[in-house]
């Protein structure tokens, strides 16, 4: 019987290893961007076309390489950061494995020019699919220039699930920018389909994080509070920002010696020292640097080094808690007792030095209160009286609604049996001319023969406003109210790249956004219901929900959209209604699809049965 086991050829071999360390476009971008940084570059230009698919070429200027490391660079395991298993536990590069350019080769075709300083000549060598096509001498400047072209050329299966344009390049930008807040010493650039959308300039790390996440018409830098404590056990220093900065989708970063990391046991000691600071569904932008002996760590558990295991966790939690909540502390961003002084007696300080003097009393000896009140009393006239008008509202009948509740009552209201008419025994069935009370500004009361329905009014708003915003994006039929003035919003690259590529669908509800400059947008028009509204903040809510989403392009963008400006034009609580708003708003909730929740899956309708009123008596 033959042997059936044998070895896999090495452009097999490479495949399936590229297979976990290049998923996307931006795991190129990450490896390549990484291997300059080692190779001691100072400026790194990144230009992309198609977010990849078609170009990826990444130029750096440092030290280059000769023409045999040029060739031997492509082959798997091949590095120059390790010679022993020892190296392993003292890391202090970024790419380490050797595995970066092999798998790169093995999925695209792949050109490289390279030059050492020394050198006259450098050096450029083409390979496809894993097979060297030819090596030959070039004059080329020095340092290194990757041109990585039509990625998953040879694996159609891979290159058809890479997502669209907009996510793709989403992706890159995270990669980029997490290098990019490790290193602000080093000057980045990158550039889509000719278009600029970073260019960071040498600078502080300070500098550099509002230069990503800031933009022109905020001030992102005083935001910060800056942290740093030194321990035998490890360093960290970096940025938090203030409570009132927190976000539902705020910027998080860890990094560890030098390297991006996900560590969510950290995360929840960040978020243990903002507790009671900040609400339940926002969290604070931080940007954490840990600087801890090689040796205590392990980076290579992960294809993508994003995953890194620390050898005392539980040691460094204290320590990044403590160093939180002191900064915290000196911010004046935690609450102190401050006491009442207003209307307290000021109490000087006693100066020993001056001889005390005895109080002084005055009295007016001509004041005389009994001829005051004579001559007041001289000047003092009674109002007429109509006697007429005043017998007149006592003959008008007593015209008091029965559907609001009385101001004063707070805790329980008296709900009699003629106020409450018919409706259906299911909970999801419209009542039919009903009465309604409103109880506390945010409950709508209703009831029949199954029990009493409690309806909370602006969870029914915003489910009514959500269907009628889906029902314009679907149909592409909102109208915009034009302003006579508009708005100018101010983006950082990210942001920006989101919204242009949501313009489309928000004029579909009606919101006018222009491209008005470089991550400038203006805001011409809003939907119906909005005036008043802080528009710029809408915008920005809708950015974050949309960000980051690796779903349907368009089927994210309709939903969020749609329930971000229905929570924004949903009517608030506290706000009086009349019983033709409280029964339309009714009716039209019951005619949704879903009257039951909201989109974000909170409930709108309680029905208390018979059966459980008569339990609570």
């Amino acid at each position: 019987m033959n042997d059936i086991i044998h070895l896999l050829p090495d452009s097999v071999a490479n495949q399936i290893a590229a297979g976990e360390v290049i998923q996307r476009p931006a795991s190129v971008i990450k490896e390549l961007v990484e291997n300059a940084i080692d190779a001691g570059a100072r400026n790194i230009q990144v230009i992309l076309k198609d977010a990849g698919r078609t170009l990826i070429q990444v130029t750096d200027d440092g030290k280059g390489m000769s023409e045999t490391d040029a060739r031997m660079a492509f082959e798997r395991h091949a590095t120059s950061k390790i010679k022993s298993a020892a190296d392993l536990f003292a890391l202090h590069t970024m790419g380490f494995r050797g595995e970066a350019l092999a798998s790169v080769a093995a999925v695209a075709q792949v050109e490289l020019r390279t030059r050492r300083p020394e050198d006259e000549l450098g050096t450029v060598i083409c390979i496809a699919g894993s097979q060297v096509e030819s090596q030959l001498p070039s004059n080329c400047p020095a340092g290194t220039s990757f041109f990585i072209k039509n990625l998953f050329f040879n694996v159609p299966a891979r290159r058809k699930f890479l997502k669209s344009n907009e996510t793709e390049l989403r992706h890159i930008i995270t990669e980029f920018i997490r290098i990019a807040l490790v290193y602000p010493e080093h000057h980045f650039t990158l550039t889509h389909n000719d278009t600029e959308i970073y260019e960071l300039a040498a600078t502080n790390r300070r500098q550099r994080i509002a230069h990503i996440f800031g933009s022109k018409n905020n001030n992102f830098s005083r935001q910060l509070l800056p942290i740093e404590t030194s321990t035998t056990l490890v360093n960290i220093s970096g940025y938090i920002g203030t409570p009132e900065t927190a976000l539902r989708n705020s910027n998080q970063y860890f990094f560890v010696n030098g390297r991006y990391m996900r560590h969510p046991y950290f995360h929840k000691a960040v978020m243990q020292a903002y507790d009671r600071l900040i609400g339940n569904d926002v969290s604070p932008n931080y940007f954490i640097y840990f600087d801890i002996d090689p040796g205590s760590i392990d980076v290579n558990i992960h294809p993508t080094k994003t995953e890194i295991k620390f050898e005392n966790e539980a040691a460094i939690w204290p320590i990044i808690t403590a160093a939180v909540k002191e900064m915290l502390g000196k911010s004046n961003a935690v609450p102190s007792i401050e006491f009442d002084v207003e209307g307290a007696i000021d109490i000087p300080v006693i100066d020993r030095s001056r001889p005390a003097v005895q109080p002084q009393v005055t009295v007016d000896p001509t004041y005389n209160p009994f001829q005051t009140n004579s001559e007041r009393s001289q000047h003092y006239s009674r109002p007429p009286m109509n006697w007429e008008t005043l017998y007149q509202d006592f003959e008008k009948p007593a015209m008091q609604p029965a559907y609001f509740a009385p101001p004063e009552i707070n805790q329980e209201i008296a709900v009699a049996p003629s106020q409450l008419s018919a409706i259906a025994d299911q909970p999801d069935a419209a009542p039919e001319n009903s009465n309604y009370l409103l109880y506390k500004g945010r409950y709508i009361i209703t009831g029949g023969k199954s029990g009493i329905m409690l309806i909370d009014k602006q969870r029914a708003h915003i489910r009514v406003l959500f269907e009628q915003f889906i029902d314009q994006l679907n149909y592409r039929r909102g109208i915009s109210q034009q302003l006579l003035f508009p708005e100018i919003v101010e983006l950082n690259a990210a942001d920006a790249l989101v919204l242009e590529n949501a313009i489309e669908e928000l004029e579909c509800v009606g919101l006018d956004i222009a491209l008005f400059g470089k991550h400038t947008f203006s805001i011409n028009g809003i939907p119906a219901g909005l005036e008043g509204k802080d528009i710029q903040s809408i915008v920005g809510d809708i950015i974050d929900c949309v960000k980051n989403k690796d779903a349907n392009v368009k089927e994210v963008l309709h939903e969020n959209i749609a329930l971000t400006l229905a929570k924004a034009s949903a009517v608030g609580y506290g706000q009086q209604m009349t019983f033709e708003e409280m029964d339309h708003l009714v009716g039209q909730l019951f005619a949704c699809s879903n009257p039951n929740y909201t989109p974000d899956g909170k409930r709108i309708v309680v029905v208390l049965t018979n059966e459980e009123i008569e339990k609570k008596f």
